[in-house]
């Protein structure tokens, strides 16, 4: 068994990120001393591994949960873990076109505003640079 701080060791993460996990419910003390330590059996440090994994993979901490509920009650979680990977596919696929975008949209704004005097506020304008670049091109 081990205590907290033997956990966090064994499993190369902070003792704190042990007790979330435990608050949140990712990973279960096995008892409670009398002095209130929590201890915890040795397959937590697999749990723990796990749950690294997953987090590598872009699986969000609740995503985890609903995963690791599937294998505590002895149920398969393949295909729900399928169908978030692949989401997040999706999602991720719209960023980079949305980040692309943006990248564009800076550097065609900076190399309009290489040419452009710098100016002073005048209570109509803020920064003439940003506001050069009209509705359209934001949209």
């Amino acid at each position: 068994m081990f205590t907290v701080n033997d956990l966090a060791v064994q499993s190369r993460v902070p003792a704190h990120v042990v007790r979330y996990y435990t608050r949140i419910g990712l990973i279960h003390s096995d008892r409670q001393q009398e002095n209130g330590y929590r201890l915890f059996s040795p397959e937590n440090t697999n749990r723990l591994r796990f749950i690294r994994l997953a987090k590598q993979l872009g699986f969000t901490l609740n995503e985890i949960k609903e995963i690791t509920q599937h294998a505590d009650m002895k149920e398969s979680p393949c295909q729900e873990v399928r169908k978030i990977i692949q989401d997040h596919i999706v999602e991720n696929r719209q960023k980079i076109e949305e980040m692309m975008k943006l990248q564009t949209r800076m550097e065609s704004a900076l190399e309009q505003w290489q040419e452009m005097p710098d100016g002073i506020p005048d209570g109509h304008s803020v920064c003439h640079l940003i506001e050069s670049i009209g509705e359209e091109e934001v949209a």
